[in-house]
């Protein structure tokens, strides 16, 4: 079995009205000095077989199909 995790996050240049929001809420807590706060999404995947080279393979897949919006989102794969 090969675990995976899948960040997927916006591109730049993309607005990020959450990531302002998050940002502002953390200033009224008292957190000062963060500035620039992106939201993104994390997937933890298992996959059924010990190939890594297909089971990196279905991940892209995966992303590019349904994970990642990859119009405006980045994804990278880390295989564990």
């Amino acid at each position: 079995m090969i675990k995976a995790r899948v960040v997927v996050t916006l591109k730049n240049g993309v607005l990020d009205p959450q990531g302002k929001a998050i940002e502002g809420a953390l200033g009224s807590l008292g957190f000062s000095g963060v500035d620039h706060v992106r939201q993104g999404k994390v997937f933890d995947l298992a996959i059924e077989h010990d190939d890594k080279a297909k089971a990196e393979s279905d991940l892209k897949a995966m992303c590019e199909k349904l994970l990642a919006n990859t119009v405006i989102e980045n994804y990278t794969i880390n295989l564990g």
